[in-house]
């Protein structure tokens, strides 16, 4: 516990931030539970990689001595599997935005396809502006929410393999292997343009960070529940 790896199965509607918070709580809890005062050590804990509050899925929780190894973490590839909504668009690219029709344009399953096979290799992005991404020492979400102009530089990612897993118009459901960097909910706005719909990530999952896997992860009410 105090110096090691945690594997969370984060539900929607929590930050990331919100499970380390409850994690601190929990150690902060056992140490009372036993009279001790802990250490800043003992209670430091962090998380190598953001999960957005709508998406589920893996997130890597670091105690201790292991927090100083987040950027190391950052940099693993990750295994995501989203649904894509066409049609609309978000202002946020997710389903916390605002939403608006944008076409009623219905791509046939084999325009998908092709165009999905658009999006393998190294591609460019632009991340969203509703992102932790930092300008000029701020966090972009910050400045964006606050309705100042953001622009984020566009850059180089490396999505492995991009897999159709399910096609029910408007409904579009893959399954990725992406490199450090690469964010789903600026593939899925990419994806929208080049069917000429539009399109915002609608939900979103990670399953696997290198070899860390879902199927590993405890639920952050069975890892509080814990003695």
């Amino acid at each position: 516990m105090e110096d090691g790896i945690i594997l969370i199965d984060k539900p929607a509607g929590w930050t990331s931030f919100d499970v380390v918070a409850k994690i601190r709580g929990k150690i902060r809890r056992d140490y009372a539970e036993r009279a001790i005062k802990p250490t800043k050590r003992q209670l430091r804990v962090g998380h190598a990689g953001t999960l957005d509050p709508f998406a589920t899925g893996l997130l890597i929780v670091l105690l201790g001595d292991a927090t100083k190894k987040a950027t190391e973490f950052l940099k693993l590839d990750k295994v995501y599997e989203a649904e894509i909504i066409l049609g609309k668009e978000s202002t946020t690219g997710d389903p916390e935005g605002e939403i608006t029709d944008t076409s009623s344009l219905v791509p046939s399953g084999e325009e998908v396809r092709v165009a999905l096979r658009q999006f393998t290799g190294e591609i460019t992005q632009r991340p969203p502006i509703f992102s932790a991404i930092k300008i000029n020492g701020q966090r972009a979400y910050k400045l964006a929410r606050d309705g100042k102009e953001v622009e984020i530089p566009e850059r180089q990612v490396m999505i492995y393999s991009l897999e159709l897993v399910e096609y029910d118009y408007p409904s579009l459901k893959i399954r990725t292997h992406v490199g450090s960097g690469t964010y789903i909910r600026s593939l899925a706005v990419d994806i929208g343009k080049t069917l000429r719909t539009g399109a915002y990530c609608h939900a979103l999952r990670r399953t696997n960070v290198a070899d860390f896997t879902i199927a590993s992860a405890k639920r952050v009410d069975e890892f509080l529940a814990e003695a």
